[in-house]
C-alpha cells in the first residue's frame, strides 16, 4: 500500500509538470533545457528499475537506485542556483525561472518517492526499513 501511495503522489508531481507546461504556453524557456530533461530521464529510469526491483525482490539493485537519487538532488541544486542567478541579475526573468524551478522541484520529489519504493524493497527482502528523506535514519524492524 505504501508503494501505491508513492506512485499516486508521483502522478500528482507529473500532473504539476504538465500544468506548468500549459502555463508556459508559447513562451520560450529562459535557457536551453539541458538539465531538466536529464533529471526527467534519470527519474523515469529510476522508477522503472525500482518497480522491477520490487517485482523481483532485488534489494541489491534497489540500494543502487537509492544512491542514484543523489544525482537527481545535485541536478536540482545546480538548477536552483542557476535560476536564482537569472532572477537576481534580471528580475524580469522571475516568472520564466520559477516555471523551470517548479518543474525541477517536481522531478526532485519524484526521485524521492522512487527512493521510498526502494526502501520498501529493502523492508520486504530484509525486514529492515532504512528511511533517507531527511537524513540517515536507520530503523530495524524485527
Amino acid at each position: 500500500m505504501s508503494i501505491v501511495l508513492d506512485l499516486e503522489r508521483m502522478g500528482d508531481h507529473a500532473a504539476g509538470v504538465a500544468t506548468i507546461a500549459e502555463q508556459m504556453g508559447e513562451q520560450s524557456p529562459l535557457k536551453p533545457l539541458i538539465d531538466l530533461p536529464r533529471m526527467a530521464d534519470i527519474t523515469r529510469e529510476m522508477l522503472r528499475q525500482s518497480l522491477e526491483c520490487f517485482a523481483n525482490r532485488d534489494n541489491d539493485r534497489a540500494q543502487v537506485i537509492i544512491a542514484r537519487d543523489d544525482e537527481v538532488d545535485e541536478l536540482y541544486q545546480q538548477i536552483f542556483r542557476e535560476l536564482l542567478t537569472y532572477m537576481i541579475e534580471d528580475p524580469h526573468t522571475t516568472t520564466r525561472a520559477m516555471y523551470l524551478l517548479f518543474v525541477a522541484h517536481n522531478l526532485e520529489r519524484i526521485g524521492d518517492r522512487v527512493t521510498n519504493i526502494c526502501e520498501r524493497v529493502e523492508f520486504v527482502t530484509t525486514g529492515r526499513l532504512t528511511e533517507t528523506p531527511s537524513g540517515d535514519t536507520n530503523l530495524a524492524l524485527e
